[in-house]
């Protein structure tokens, strides 16, 4: 008998997940901000979870037969963790797998904003690019400029890695020491505030958690330097989106690039989307191939643990 699994998406799912469920699974979709109205709830074993629509322990106890939840993707702020823990419900997602790509998208990024390559790929299209202009659009350096990454975890170590082939000093900000990325990589431990104020680049990759919500706001903003870049490749909840647009109306930063925002997407007239300084991506954070493929494994191989009885081998709560 097929195992009855409800799958979480406003979107269709990436093409290689469904295949591998197929020969096991009843697949029952949730597109909507809420599930089916005729969604047989007490006959679901098995939630996976793509898109990051909210999921909270009410929603969980309406499924009396749910053995496991699987998430695609690493971060888990949209699933009530404390409500799947309370009624014994194994939370797996993908860690690991997305660290290189998203680290190289968020170099991508610091590099882009630091070079204006967003403003001058559109000009150079443009009816205005009439003669070469040595002083026009005139950037940052990245090469032997000093980074600051806050949150560095897998993703941030990935990212401090990359900038050493930059001849960049990397600075950080945790909530403990990263003893292996100051060892290996020579990255020195600061305050927050240290941080924020001697960084010509700031990255941010820390988690979404009651401590890190509007972990940077104006008063941070208000301590980078004026020629400094903000990345964002976290959650677009760790930073103030209005205060940032005071500081980059008010050219108090260089630029800044944002993967994600919050919410997300952005209203569609929002005063961020109209400012050349700034870069705003769709979430592209990890979109590559290779590591979708292997977000849909892992992710996959959560869900059909759980529903076997088995050690969910990704398990985060």
């Amino acid at each position: 008998m097929a195992y009855q699994i409800l799958v979480q998406s406003d979107v269709d799912p990436y093409e290689a997940i469904l295949p591998l469920l197929s020969d096991s699974c009843q697949i029952h979709m949730w597109r909507e901000k809420e599930p089916p109205a005729d969604t047989d709830f007490a006959a679901i074993e098995g939630l996976y979870v793509y898109s990051h629509m909210w999921l909270d322990g009410a929603l969980m106890e309406r499924m009396p037969g749910l053995r496991v939840i699987s998430n695609f993707g690493v971060g888990c702020d949209h699933i009530d963790l404390d409500g799947a823990k309370r009624l014994g419900i194994p939370v797996g997602n993908t860690p690991g797998v997305l660290d290189a790509a998203t680290a190289d998208m968020t170099f991508t990024l610091l590099m882009a904003a630091a070079r204006n390559v967003v403003r001058g790929d559109h000009f150079a299209r443009g009816p205005e690019f009439i003669e070469y202009d040595p002083s026009f659009l005139l950037g940052q350096e990245v090469a032997g400029s000093k980074l600051g990454i806050v949150g560095l975890g897998r993703i941030g170590y990935q990212v401090a890695r990359r900038a050493t082939g930059f001849d960049m000093e990397v600075i950080y900000h945790n909530r403990s020491p990263n003893r292996r990325a100051e060892e290996e990589l020579g990255a020195r431990y600061v305050s927050l505030d240290g941080l924020v104020s001697t960084a010509d680049f700031v990255t941010l990759t820390m988690p979404l958690t009651d401590e890190t919500r509007g972990m940077i706001g104006r008063r941070e903003l208000g301590l980078m330097k004026p020629t400094a870049v903000l990345v964002n490749a976290a959650r677009g909840g760790v930073l103030d989106h209005e205060a940032l647009l005071e500081a980059l109306r008010e050219r108090r930063i260089h630029a800044a690039a944002l993967d994600v925002t919050e919410p997300e997407p952005l209203p569609r007239d929002h005063p961020l989307l109209t400012m050349e300084n700034v870069i705003v991506m769709p979430h592209l954070g990890s979109a590559t191939v290779q590591t979708r493929d292997a977000m849909a494994r892992m992710s996959v191989k959560n869900l059909m643990a759980g529903l076997e009885g088995r050690e969910v081998p990704y398990r985060i709560a």
